[in-house]
């Protein structure tokens, strides 16, 4: 019966060891690997924000684009920036907090810097 107990126990902790490893390696991923984020991110400003920033531009006020050079004409120099105007709106674009749910701003954020990077071309 003890050595029984002994070999489950042993068990259990290698279980959670393994499982503290991958935990640990997956979060210390940087964010261009993780597919998952990238793919949301974009299906958030897809579904969202496509409407009026088709491929980067602006429908509405053509000077309030997504283009990097743009961005940075406006002071925004970093994701966070863009997920601040995601989350709160800016000027008559209102904010959109809860529809983009929790860290959505912030996925949306990152992909569009990434996307404005590179000029808005797909690959």
């Amino acid at each position: 019966m003890k050595k029984s107990l002994n070999f489950f126990f042993i068990k259990i902790r290698d279980f959670l060891l393994i499982s503290f490893c991958c935990t640990f390696f997956y979060l210390c991923l940087p964010k261009e690997l993780n597919a998952f984020e990238k793919d949301l991110g974009e299906n958030l400003f897809k579904h969202n924000c496509s409407a009026c920033h088709i491929n980067g531009g602006n429908i509405i006020r053509r000077s309030k684009n997504l283009k990097i050079s743009s961005l940075k004409r406006n002071g925004i120099d970093n994701p966070e920036a863009i997920a601040k105007i995601a989350r709160q709106g800016i000027g008559i674009m209102s904010g959109y907090e809860d529809v983009l749910g929790d860290n959505g701003d912030q996925l949306v954020a990152n992909w569009v810097w990434e996307q404005a990077q590179k000029a808005w071309v797909q690959e």
